[in-house]
């Protein structure tokens, strides 16, 4: 069964860190680009940050560059978002995304569309 599963969200305040992971089972996730988006509650989606399958290429919005970290664990079959610094605005649930991609250097999270399996999502809370 093909299958994403993220993790580690929670309550976190804000100036903290909490590190997301996307973890595949049916399928390698070093083959995929992978991407994270994030949607609020009346909100847009919106990506968040990328990775790209061979590179690795990665790309962050701007609202998360020096923050955010993207990266892979090809032991783990997974791909995790290290997210320091949390601010109120981060708050959101966190879904991680894949597309089929083994030789591609750079990825774009534009549009969601490119991305043909979604995990369910982890809740982030960024509050004091």
């Amino acid at each position: 069964q093909v299958q994403l599963v993220e993790s580690g969200g929670g309550l976190a305040q804000p100036g903290g860190s909490l590190r997301l992971s996307c973890v595949a089972s049916g399928f390698r996730l070093e083959y995929y680009n992978i991407a994270w988006f994030r949607q609020d509650s009346g909100k847009e989606r919106e990506g968040v940050s990328c990775i790209s399958a061979s590179g690795p290429g990665t790309d962050y919005r701007d609202s998360v560059k020096g923050r955010f970290t993207i990266f892979r664990d090809n032991a783990k079959n997974s791909v995790n978002l290290q997210m320091n610094n949390l601010k109120p605005e981060d708050t959101a649930t966190y879904y991680c995304a894949a597309s089929w991609g083994p030789h591609l250097s750079s990825c774009t999270m534009d549009p969601p569309s490119l991305y043909g399996y979604w995990g369910q999502g982890t809740q982030v809370t960024v509050s004091s």
